[in-house]
């Protein structure tokens, strides 16, 4: 299969969508790979490295589109990109389509099949794709907190751990999952007074143990979400519902009881935020302010860092990427780790979160692929 890798498009996004090291296990396993001339800039990879690791450079993304089988990506395609997608091509990303109708509606147009990484999931329902990304957004959540909390850029002007004789920050995070767990782990490391929301039971009980008392853990209810958000300092937006939109946790009506200057970081916003008043940002204008309350909402968090991301994405992305290059179409029938990430084919929706979120139609992905 040929493997096109464009240069990614979006509005500061520095990763990339194959690294030179998983280009080489591309090549390896008998596939032909090209690569956009600069794709790996972000990296620090040049186009001489990943001529070394067995790619061909091709000049422009148009090449990419018009003659890969299978195009890797890290975001999710732009107007530009989706309406250069086509019938038997093999879109393999991120997507996030449950918040975002009108890339929905580029890629059902375009006849593709669309492989998203955020909803292949595996036995036990894990996302293995998302989570290295998780895993970064969730740690980087907190420096991006501890940034937003300074006087000087809106924030109430607390350092997180606090000194001797002064208080810490209190942060809440709602959610304990990948991002809710690392962003615990990066705040707790600094100091501050740490409390973790979840609806599972079981879940809360492993996060009891894993920070022994370091972090508070206290059971998701309305009452009790409201009464931590007024009391926070920061609050961390760290909730997924698996291809649905987000659930909007923070009301508008909180954010006029809450401390001026407080922080609400929302890692959720791919899914359309998990606060009332969220609105997607970039890394050039993070933050904005709602009644006083700084909203940080940036929509690639990963992309800030990388080299640490690329890395990271491609060493959970790899073994997924070269089963489908290796079955194409066919292969998705067969692996079921591979239907579930399966978003769109051939103008059908086949992911029932993301029907459901944008009230359109479903149709199973067995269905759609046997059709």
């Amino acid at each position: 299969m040929r493997v096109g890798v464009p240069t990614e498009i979006k509005r500061h996004e520095y990763r990339v969508g194959l690294t030179p090291t998983a280009v080489r296990e591309y090549r390896v396993s008998g596939h032909e790979v090209i690569v956009q001339k600069g794709a790996g800039g972000g990296i620090g990879a040049d186009d001489a490295e990943y001529v070394r690791a067995g790619a061909r450079i091709v000049d422009t993304a148009d090449e990419i589109f018009a003659t890969a089988d299978m195009v890797v990506k890290v975001k999710e395609p732009q107007p530009s990109e989706w309406i250069k997608l086509r019938e038997e091509q093999i879109l393999f990303t991120y997507l996030h389509l449950a918040p975002d109708p009108e890339q929905t509606k580029g890629l059902l147009n375009s006849g593709c099949t669309a492989v998203a990484y955020e909803t292949v999931a595996d036995e036990n329902g894990g996302l293995p794709l998302l989570a290295p990304m998780s895993e970064v957004a969730g740690r980087l959540s907190i420096e991006a907190a501890a940034t937003a909390m300074k006087r000087c850029n809106g924030g109430r002007g607390l350092l997180l751990g606090g000194v001797p004789g002064v208080k810490p920050a209190r942060v809440t995070i709602l959610g304990g999952g990948i991002v809710g767990t690392h962003a615990a782990r990066m705040a707790v490391g600094l100091g501050a007074e740490v409390t973790i929301l979840d609806r599972s039971i079981p879940r809360l009980r492993q996060l009891d143990e894993l920070f022994s008392g370091r972090a508070r853990t206290l059971f998701s209810t309305a009452e009790s979400l409201e009464s931590e958000v007024l009391d926070s300092d920061v609050v961390i937006g760290a909730v997924l519902v698996p291809g649905a939109s987000a659930p909007r946790l923070v009301t508008r009506e909180m954010l006029k009881a809450m401390r001026r200057g407080a922080v609400l970081v929302d890692v959720a916003i791919d899914q359309g935020g998990c606060f009332e008043t969220s609105r997607a940002t970039s890394h050039d204008e993070p933050t904005y302010e709602v009644d006083g309350i700084v909203h940080y909402c940036v929509a690639n968090m990963p992309g800030a860092v990388p080299l640490t991301s690329s890395y990271a994405l491609n060493n959970a992305t790899l073994p997924v990427g070269l089963a489908l290059a290796a079955g194409g179409i066919e292969a998705i029938l067969g692996n079921r780790l591979l239907r579930s990430g399966l978003n769109i084919h051939k103008g059908r929706l086949t992911c029932s979160p993301v029907a459901e979120s944008l009230n359109l139609p479903f149709l199973p992905p067995e269905q759609a692929l046997a059709a």
